[in-house]
């Protein structure tokens, strides 16, 4: 599919998608966002396709929301409009998302950062969430994943200070997994992705939402979700396979099923 303000490519068994509006610094508007989801789901239902990358240059992942789009809105437009809800489409992709980060990722294109299941960024990334600078807060779930990921003392000077954080402490703070030379942190992603992509399909899956259980509901619930998670992949057939090959010593043959 073609699309205008994304790029999409495979390599192997990873979905890429290059956010793609460089005049604009990548700054998202419902064009992207609408693009963005539907190349993430073409992506998850995709057999062949085992993860999906999520980047932007190495000078900007994305500085935020388009102002420009949203400035004259009223309340009642903002609540009608589908900009904002379009970022829960994130939640709904069951295959791991990691996102690959070079430059600013500020505003909305911090909360698209975190959406991701798995953040890589390269020595130049910078995090933050400015909105207090335009008179609002984050609206894409900037104030809940950020107190998850770095507590809330830091959070809330990020979120009431514009505080930016450098890549070396998104790492300190538990925002992002790993933290490269920039040259480097496209290919780091991709290789992450693709050693999870050649993994059991549906345990991948169940994995995937299990940890995000930890998140949105109690101990107890969750626990409950994970077990249930657990016993259902016994009646699989890629179970069986991985314990024979394990008891065999060889690889697995993952079919998904």
């Amino acid at each position: 599919m073609s699309y205008e303000t994304i790029l999409t490519e495979v390599k192997e068994k990873v979905g890429i998608i290059t956010l793609n509006r460089p005049q604009a610094m990548n700054a998202l508007n419902s064009d992207l966002m609408t693009e963005l989801i539907e190349a993430l789901l073409d992506f998850d239902i995709d057999e062949e396709i085992g993860a999906i990358v999520i980047t932007g240059s190495e000078k900007v992942f994305a500085a935020g929301a388009d102002i420009s789009e949203m400035a004259e809105m009223s309340a009642v437009e903002m609540l009608t409009s589908s900009f904002v809800e379009l970022f829960d489409g994130i939640r709904d992709i069951k295959k791991p998302i990691i996102a690959a980060v070079s430059g600013y990722a500020l505003g909305g294109g911090c909360e698209l950062a975190m959406a991701c299941d798995m953040i890589v960024a390269s020595e130049k990334a910078k995090f933050g969430q400015p909105e207090v600078n335009l008179g609002v807060i984050p609206g894409a779930g900037g104030t809940q994943r950020l107190t998850r990921a770095v507590g809330k003392a830091l959070a809330m000077e990020m979120v009431l200070n514009a505080r930016n954080l450098s890549a070396q402490e998104a790492l300190e703070f538990g925002l992002v997994n790993y933290v490269v030379p920039v040259e480097e942190y496209l290919d780091k992603a991709l290789k992450l992705a693709k050693r999870i992509s050649v993994r059991a399909p549906l345990a991948v899956r169940q994995a995937k939402a299990s940890v995000n259980k930890a998140y949105e509901l109690s101990l107890t619930e969750a626990l409950a979700f994970e077990r249930n998670a657990f016993y259902f992949l016994f009646a699989t057939e890629d179970q069986k396979e991985g314990m024979q090959a394990f008891t065999e010593k060889r690889s697995a043959k993952w079919q998904g099923k």
